[in-house]
């Protein structure tokens, strides 16, 4: 058995899925699609801009998700659908990709809905007021409770619960530089502040959630054609009502990604293809299960070896 998983924020590069949209017209038509939804050249600032302009949240989630969504094109192309998998999942962002990836969202639609959610989550909170943390070293219960005592009337909570080893914390930023200091003194292999330019999956991000739900009121979501492991839940949905509210739930909500891939593994998932730029879901998951055997796919070469073993 195996799934489909899709990167999310962190994983962008400037010039990603250039090589796939000159093998296959059907991945460049991906990129054509989403600039025509943006009314924006987004292609271009992908293939030919400034990685510090991708890197803003408002260009780097659509952006990302165009080039899963070319993956995804190319590798139907060669003749491998979605329904291939067993399961879908995304980390963060990458949720809507892997809805994209199930039919259950339109590409153009997943377009509008991560730009929206990326100036949402950029204007909830003022630059400079909010931070996120890599605590590497301590299980999630254990930053939990670090989260805690460094909040102090103040925003802390564990956002990402990304791996065995490798947990995120997001709120103000004082209260995260503590717990990056507490985490330390508990025993933390590294504890350091993450380049990003808001706290996301925490309650600052409250104003943002609340846009998204006005932004999803006027999209219609069909029944994915697979089941959708949701970040919040860490558990499979299908219902498109349920998955509207989940992506509402997901902006505040925690990153439940270590308890999603376990949940697939206990259901017989052995394989993992990760879909779109970069490599850092493959790592996460073997550090999660090392039983799971994980590619990455992201060129026209990628996606040939992943044809001939998924057919195989």
């Amino acid at each position: 058995m195996r799934a489909f998983v899709f990167p999310g924020q962190g994983a962008q590069a400037i010039g990603m899925g250039k090589a796939l949209a000159d093998a296959y017209p059907a991945a460049k038509a991906v990129f054509d699609e989403v600039d025509e939804a943006l009314g924006q050249d987004l292609s271009g600032l992908i293939w030919n801009g400034d990685l510090d302009e991708l890197t803003l949240t408002a260009n780097a989630q659509p952006a990302l998700m165009a080039t899963s969504m070319a993956v995804m094109r190319a590798l139907e192309a060669e003749g491998v659908t979605v329904e291939a998998a067993s399961f879908v999942a995304g980390h963060s962002l990458g949720e809507y990709s892997a809805l994209a990836a199930a039919g259950a969202i339109t590409v153009a639609d997943t377009a509008r809905l991560l730009r929206a959610r990326g100036i949402a989550m950029q204007e909830a909170v003022p630059v400079g007021v909010g931070a996120m943390a890599a605590i590497l070293g301590l299980d999630f219960d254990a930053v939990k409770d670090v989260a805690e005592e460094a909040a102090q009337g103040e925003v802390c909570q564990a956002a990402n619960d990304n791996d065995p080893a490798q947990v995120v914390v997001s709120g103000h930023k004082a209260a995260v530089e503590r717990a990056v200091e507490i985490a330390k003194a508990r025993g933390a292999k590294r504890a350091l502040l993450l380049p990003v330019s808001a706290p996301f999956h925490c309650s600052l991000m409250q104003p943002a959630a609340d846009a998204m739900a006005r932004a999803l009121d006027d999209v219609e979501i069909a029944d994915p054609k697979v089941p959708v492991v949701a970040n919040v839940l860490a558990q499979a949905v299908r219902d498109p009502a349920k998955i509207r509210s989940l992506l509402v739930d997901q902006v505040t909500g925690s990153v439940r990604w270590r308890e999603s891939v376990a949940n697939m593994a206990a259901q017989g998932v052995t394989e993992v293809y990760e879909i779109g730029a970069g490599k850092a879901l493959s790592g996460m998951i073997k550090r999660i299960d090392r039983a799971i055997t994980t590619a990455a796919v992201s060129t026209p070469e990628d996606v040939v070896a992943a044809v001939a073993a998924i057919k195989a």
